[in-house]
């Protein structure tokens, strides 16, 4: 019996090593990472310049609390990220991961605030389904019933608008107007809300595990920028899981070209090799709060030079592999091999993404749009299949995490055509099993 437990009671093989693309367990079975972890190994396992970053790093010192020490490795990290951001996004607060980044993020907006006289503000919006984390302050701010419900008297839960899922709602995405429509559903909340107590909106420009690889419809995200500067609000990007070259650019958001105030970061830049994440903000936010007393919020492990290093480590190998290219070239092929997946198998009704941040989503019907039945819990059943398959994917429910069951499919940026054909053959086997045990209930309706 294991003394831990976390979300159920399911046990898994004792994991043995990893490199590259593959992991083995112990009793040496292979299997293809075809989900990055939970998107989170962007330059693959073992990378030996990570590695040898982080012995260098042990070999001086793996601790030093920021209250008595600066260390070079968080410094050179921080370096290093900022060059990445948009112009004036330089300064940079470090976690321990995605949660912590967003909470980072709300608290840095609401004192803000209140360091220039705008303490009425407090609200931010967010869409659903969306997913920013698991703690109090993150939940709050997604829309997700079946992680949210439980903890709602615990939390003051944020107001939401839409997610812009154009697929279902039978709306061109490529059309400016659509973007439009999605867009102007902020306005209206923001003015439901009354504008002067709204502080900030928090998005993924490409939606993550909530919402199965959403890309934002075509100039969403433009005039989502432009409602924030009507009114005065923060613009908060969530590239927790979009981030560090995952959809073939650095950043998520620069696809379209618009400048957040804030940026949220973990996942991909460490990369698994240490827990790490960031609030990236611009600086005119950030000297107001100091001005006026500190920023009253921070984590032991902020700054942390041994996780500093692994991500200054993960930068430099996403420069030198030229990751972002890849992720975008590889990406393109996955993509079009997931779509001549859905040609063969009729319970696909959409496949969509950008890079290697894609996904496939179940339906029983095309036509309806109609879910597969959440008595099959498709999507756990097929990630089991895959798995035993030795082929790993990740999977959630698109509809408020109640129904619409999605696979997201997102492997190492280090991708070739060979994993890529790898990929599509354990997927296609998998759907055979899969539409086979169904047939049943799909045939009785």
């Amino acid at each position: 019996m294991s003394k831990l437990f976390y979300q159920g009671r399911g046990r898994k093989p004792v994991l043995d090593q990893a490199r590259g693309v593959y992991m083995w367990d112990k009793n040496g079975r292979r299997y293809l990472d075809g989900s990055s972890g939970a998107m989170v190994c962007n330059i693959g396992h073992s990378n030996d310049h990570v590695l040898a970053a982080m012995q260098r790093q042990m070999e001086k010192s793996t601790f030093g609390y920021r209250l008595h020490f600066e260390t070079e490795a968080s410094e050179n990290m921080a370096e290093k990220l900022a060059e990445k951001m948009p112009e004036g996004l330089d300064r940079v607060f470090f976690v321990s991961g995605g949660s912590e980044a967003v909470e980072s993020a709300m608290k840095l907006a609401r004192q803000y605030a209140l360091a220039v006289g705008q303490g009425e503000r407090w609200k931010i919006i967010s869409r659903t389904p969306s997913y920013h984390g698991c703690t109090l302050g993150a939940l709050a701010t997604t829309g997700y019933t079946t992680l949210t419900a439980p903890f709602e008297p615990m939390m003051r839960v944020m107001p939401k608008v839409p997610a812009p899922r154009a697929y279902l709602d039978g709306l061109d995405p490529d059309a400016a107007a659509t973007g439009r429509h999605y867009a102007d559903m902020l306005a209206r909340r923001i003015e439901e809300e009354g504008p002067e107590n709204v502080l900030a909106f928090i998005v993924e420009p490409i939606g993550g595990a909530s919402t199965g690889a959403l890309v934002s419809p075509a100039g969403y995200l433009e005039r989502v920028r432009e409602i924030c500067d009507q009114y005065g609000i923060l613009l908060i990007l969530d590239e927790v899981m979009t981030g560090a070259g995952r959809t073939g650019a650095f950043l998520g958001v620069d696809h379209w070209g618009v400048r957040p105030d804030i940026v949220v970061m973990s996942k991909g830049i460490g990369s698994g090799y240490a827990p790490l994440g960031a609030m990236v903000a611009d600086r005119r936010l950030v000297e107001p709060v100091l001005d006026a007393g500190g920023f009253a919020h921070g984590f032991t492990y902020a700054g942390n030079p041994l996780a500093c290093a692994a991500g200054l480590a993960v930068l430099e190998e996403i420069d030198r592999q030229d990751l972002c290219t890849n992720a975008a070239a590889m990406g393109e092929k996955l993509l079009a091999r997931l779509n001549g997946l859905m040609q063969r198998h009729e319970i696909i009704g959409d496949v969509r993404g950008k890079g290697l941040l894609t996904a496939f989503e179940f339906m029983s019907d095309r036509s309806t749009k109609a879910p597969l039945p959440k008595q099959l819990n498709a999507h756990q059943r097929f990630v089991d299949i895959a798995y035993e398959r030795g082929l790993i994917v990740y999977s959630r429910r698109t509809r408020d995490g109640v129904e619409g069951d999605h696979i997201l499919v997102c492997p190492p940026l280090i991708l070739n055509e060979g994993h890529i054909d790898e990929i599509i053959e354990g997927l296609d086997e998998s759907l055979v099993q899969f539409a086979q045990e169904i047939a049943p209930v799909m045939q009785a309706g």
